[in-house]
């Protein structure tokens, strides 16, 4: 391989990097916004008790906010590892944590969705 071939392979990476760290704002955008229509919205148009959605809007929110925060830290976890030429590896607790907050809020939603 030469240099000029390794060369491109980093600066596609690096591009690459950040596209997916703009995908991380992108969806923490998207669930802050979902977090409003779900906390201060919806409970203004629907009957019933209005702290379920409002718990909901904060979880959301929370989330939003977790992935906004875990995007800028992969970001700068996989740009040092360039400049150092090793692996970036995300914490299997990270996307756990992750994951389960997101699969809790869709029961969240699904309990909403079938009792209201």
């Amino acid at each position: 391989m030469s240099e000029q071939t390794g060369v491109d392979a980093t600066r596609r990476t690096r591009l690459a990097n950040e596209r997916t760290f703009l995908a991380w704002w992108r969806t923490a955008l998207g669930t802050e916004g979902l977090a409003v229509a779900v906390g201060k919205i919806l409970p203004e148009v629907s009957d019933g008790p209005h702290w379920p959605y409002v718990a909901l809007g904060l979880l959301l929110a929370l989330l939003g906010a977790a992935l906004a925060g875990v995007g800028w830290w992969r970001h700068q976890t996989v740009d040092r590892a360039l400049h150092g030429g090793e692996e970036a590896v995300t914490p299997v607790w990270l996307v756990a944590t992750l994951g389960g907050v997101l699969t809790f809020a869709g029961v969240v939603v699904a309990v909403l969705v079938v009792a209201t």
